[in-house]
Formats: C-alpha cells, sequence, structure tokens
C-alpha cells in the first residue's frame, strides 16, 4: 500500500509518503494520466524511424508493449509499470501497428522484459538512466531550488522538470522525495550558517524576548508586530510608530541579510507571521532565529510603509473633512443673501496666515467672523454662522 511506504526524511527519521502526497496523488504520479487530444497528436505518432524500431521486437505483445513505452517515456518522463491501462493510447498505437489491443495484455509477463526494453528504447531516444554523478546534479539542483522555498510537493515537481529536461528517466517516487528531504534539510543548514555572525547573544536574548508576554502590552511583542492597523486614527498612527521604534531599537531596519536569496527571506518572514509564540519557542535555536531575523527585517520595511500609508490617509480625511466644512459654510452664506468670495477670502486670510498655530484657527474664526462676514444684513451672526456655532472645530 502506498500509505506504508517510507522515505529517510534526511534528519535521522523514517517519513511516510502520504505525509507528502495523498494516496490518490501518489497513483496519479506513479500511472498513466489521461492524455489529451494535443498530447495523442504530439507523442503517440509514429515515425517511420520509430516503427522500424519497434518492430525489431519478436512477437505481437512485443511489438505494442515497446511501443507504449517509446511514446510515453518523452511524455512522462517515465514508464508506468501497467502499460496496459493506457485505453487511448493502446487503442491508437495498436490501430497505427495493425496489432490486435489484447495482445498487450500477454505484455511483461516477466518484468524483466520490460525492464530490457526500456533499457533499449531509452538509448534509442537520447535518454539516460540516473547514475551516481547524476543524482549528485539532481541533489545541487534540489538544494539550489530549497533555498528559495520549502515546499516538498514544489521541490519533487522540479525535481521531474529537471530530469525530464536533461533527458533521465525519472526514478520511483520515494527516492526521488528522499532527495527532496536532504535538500530541505540542507538549506536549513546552510541558512543557519549563513546567518550566524548576525546572532550574537544580545541579539539571542532580544529574539526570544519577543516570544514571551510582555507586562505592558498583555501579550507578546511577536503578536502586537503581527497586529496591523484597522483605521486610520492618531491611535493607530501611534502604535504603529511605537512598533517602528521598537524594531530600529532591534537594529531591525539595518540588518543585512542579503547573504539568503530574496526568496528564502520572504519564505522566512511568511513562517514566522504564521506560527504562533509557543510553536517559534519550541523550536531548535537553529530554526528559530532565522525565521525571528527575516521576520524583524521585513517588519521594519512593512511597518514604515503602514505609517506612511496611515499619515497619507488622516491627512486626506481631514482634507476631506474640512473641505465638508466649507461647503457647508458657504451654502449658509448663499442662503443668508451674502457674497460667497467674501467669506472665501475672510477665511483663507485667516487659515494661510503662518503666524496663527493650527491649535488658534477655530477661535480665530470664530472671534473673527462674529464680528465681519456672519453677522451682515441685520442677523446676529452667532445665530447662524457655522463659525460661531460651532461647526468648525
Amino acid at each position: 500500500m502506498f500509505s506504508s511506504e517510507v522515505f529517510s526524511s534526511g534528519e535521522g527519521t523514517l517519513v511516510a509518503t502520504r505525509e507528502v502526497f495523498s494516496e490518490d496523488e501518489l497513483a496519479q504520479l506513479r500511472g498513466f494520466p489521461e492524455p489529451a487530444r494535443a498530447e495523442l497528436i504530439r507523442y503517440f505518432t509514429l515515425a517511420p524511424a520509430d516503427e522500424a524500431f519497434v518492430r525489431k521486437f519478436r512477437g505481437q505483445d512485443n511489438v505494442l508493449g515497446a511501443t507504449v513505452q517509446l511514446c510515453t517515456l518523452p511524455w512522462l518522463g517515465f514508464v508506468p509499470d501497467d502499460v496496459a491501462a493506457a485505453a487511448a493510447v493502446v487503442a491508437r498505437l495498436s490501430e497505427r501497428l495493425g496489432v490486435p489491443a489484447g495482445a498487450l495484455r500477454r505484455y511483461g509477463a516477466r518484468e524483466q522484459t520490460r525492464t530490457d526494453h526500456l533499457r533499449e528504447i531509452a538509448g534509442y531516444l537520447g535518454w539516460r538512466t540516473v547514475d551516481g554523478p547524476r543524482w549528485k546534479e539532481l541533489e545541487e539542483f534540489l538544494f539550489a531550488r530549497a533555498m528559495e522555498h520549502d515546499s516538498p510537493k514544489l521541490l519533487f515537481r522540479q525535481a521531474c522538470e529537471y530530469l525530464s529536461s536533461s533527458r533521465l528517466v525519472r526514478p520511483g517516487v520515494v527516492k526521488i522525495l528522499e532527495r527532496v528531504a536532504a535538500a530541505r534539510e540542507r538549506a536549513r543548514e546552510e541558512t543557519s550558517t549563513r546567518v550566524a555572525p548576525l546572532l550574537g547573544p544580545r541579539r539571542q536574548a532580544e529574539l526570544d524576548e519577543m516570544l514571551t508576554v510582555d507586562p505592558v502590552l498583555g501579550r507578546t511583542r511577536l503578536s502586537w508586530l503581527g497586529t496591523g492597523p484597522v483605521a486610520a486614527t492618531p491611535a493607530a498612527v501611534k502604535d504603529e510608530l511605537g512598533k517602528l521604534a521598537y524594531l530600529r531599537g532591534l537594529d531591525a531596519d539595518t540588518l543585512d541579510l542579503s547573504v539568503l536569496p530574496a526568496e528564502r527571506r520572504r519564505f522566512l518572514a511568511g513562517v514566522g507571521r504564521r506560527l504562533t509564540p509557543q510553536h517559534l519557542a519550541r523550536r531548535e535555536p537553529a530554526r528559530r532565529y532565522p525565521i525571528l531575523l527575516t521576520l524583524i527585517a521585513q517588519s521594519a520595511v512593512d511597518v514604515l510603509d503602514e505609517v506612511l500609508l496611515l499619515f497619507d490617509q488622516a491627512l486626506s480625511g481631514r482634507e476631506s473633512a474640512a473641505r465638508a466644512r466649507l461647503t457647508e459654510m458657504l451654502a449658509e452664506r448663499a442662503r443668508g443673501g451674502e457674497d460667497r468670495q467674501a467669506l472665501l477670502d475672510d477665511i483663507l486670510k485667516i487659515v494661510l496666515d503662518l503666524e496663527v498655530g493650527d491649535d488658534q484657527v477655530g477661535a480665530r474664526l470664530r472671534g473673527e467672523m462674529a464680528t465681519s462676514g456672519c453677522g451682515q444684513h441685520g442677523r446676529p451672526a452667532a445665530s447662524r454662522c457655522p463659525v460661531t456655532t460651532g461647526t468648525w472645530r
């Protein structure tokens, strides 16, 4: 059963294949997928040289079976064990060769027959098997990819693409997963080695403090940093500025993590955001510290962006509110039959006066306007002027 298969994780433990792929996914990886029409035409159309090659095999079952392998190898990068399972493929090739499809039931009664045929077919097509040096090349390829991301499924599929593009017959799923696990572990060790010069005792202590509950905040610094603003309010701006000051106190804004690929940094910072402080605290230092380092470095950038955005939104909100109040004042003035331009001139004279502080504008407007523009035409200024009645703050 697929679920009982295990492979070495590269960490001295055994991992079941089901921890990476489900049984359905494993079946698909090992079997014949349903070919699309374009794939049938591209991969299962025999050239004269191909037909001459497969005709040399003795017996109709061997001719048809070898032909299925010949066409399948460039398509999938390997040949599934049950070659008779590809009904559409068998039907197309049996018609082309004039061989009954039922003949395939006798093919490969000896497993060695299929293996010998595949070896000959691979040589004819220019494909090779994965030997010692080629395994090493695959391992280096996977290590480079693992430094960018850590998904075993993605690494497995990239390994398959690498093998196919190199015309290397894909080994079994378990053998590839063993290399994937080893590459992931090697990437973790390399990450820890590269950031080690940034991790003195003081910084390690500061990073560990992020995972303990701060008595002032009532929660961990990690949780605090991960909680973004919900509104452009003065309190939100103040909180984000507090985060920025904290991160700069950790020198997060000057951390040089260029020793790690950009994708690796983004991946580790994402892990730090997803995991709880308790999960991170339980991780061994070699994994915990690189995650926290990349997280605070990325947070320093993100929080600065959030502060600027909040300021922009706050200023835009104040501008919109001021515009609405001005419109209301002008409308009130118009209803009294007074000149809008005169009122606007009165307002701008005070608002644009550099010697009048922001906190004095409202008082000056109320004082000036109560004795001038809003008191015309015989109506008491305080009864109808938005400035004197408190509409302008």
